[in-house]
């Protein structure tokens, strides 16, 4: 099925993805996209969405179980609080990415804009994945609580190097990967850094294969790469300021 979202405002083209879907709808192609917020948001049904040009705020927000293409960029807050599903983005994100998310997979060929993976979570041993093929901004994996982030720096300015600011800052949860060195100053002081084990190199490795199955690109070049990875160091790292 195919829809020509020209012209169309966010509730319209939502409204028309809702019958759609109900009606049985299972590959949907949206041509013309410009903008328009919350495309995907709540949709519940095995569905494949393609969306040609550039969506709005707030894309897959909620959502549990569809599978989102975008050939273009995303804009800020793409994959907010989803639950289970697919997001490949063939271009850059916008910030916010990944925001709360508690699962799913988020797979973004170019960079990322500011606090990416912020407040991610998981619950009992669920949790999303998010991979960013370029670099990100600052503000990296903010408060995350769990999930796992990767950043492989393969273009751009960051290519090879992390230029990120205040990288896990509030983190008490999850993990991040990075390729390349970070420094100290770099990192939030809830952060530790450390190498990757095996165990770690494993998890990695699945990551970068999901990302090259939609991008292209050889896995094993990438895996030869240095990376690092980042843990929290506290459970709990503000709680003194809410507990006497």
């Amino acid at each position: 099925m195919e829809i020509d979202a020209k012209g169309m405002t966010y509730k319209a083209l939502n409204e028309a993805l809702r019958s759609a879907t109900s009606a049985g709808a299972k590959d949907i192609l949206v041509r013309n996209v410009n903008g328009q917020r919350y495309i995907g948001t709540s949709l519940q049904d095995t569905v494949n969405l393609e969306l040609q040009g550039t969506p709005g705020n707030d894309l897959g927000a909620f959502m549990n179980g569809p599978a989102i293409t975008v050939r273009g960029n995303v804009q800020d807050g793409t994959g907010n609080t989803m639950n289970s599903g697919k997001i490949v983005v063939h271009g850059h994100a916008g910030d916010a990415l990944g925001l709360s998310a508690r699962g799913g997979t988020l797979l973004v060929r170019d960079g990322a804009g500011y606090r990416a993976g912020i407040h991610m979570k998981e619950y009992q041993g669920v949790g999303p994945r998010v991979v960013i093929g370029g670099g990100a901004q600052d503000f990296l994996g903010e408060y995350m609580a769990g999930g796992v982030l990767a950043v492989l720096g393969l273009s751009g300015l960051s290519a090879g190097k992390t230029r990120a600011r205040f990288v896990g800052t509030g983190m008490h949860g999850g993990v991040i990967f990075l390729r390349g060195t970070v420094e100290s100053h770099q990192l939030g002081k809830e952060v530790g850094v450390t190498g990757l084990v095996d165990e770690d190199r494993a998890q990695l490795a699945e990551l970068v294969a999901l990302y090259c199955e939609s991008f292209g690109g050889s896995q094993e070049e990438i895996m030869a790469a240095d990376f690092v990875k980042l843990f929290p160091l506290y459970l709990r790292p503000y709680g003194r300021l809410y507990a006497g």
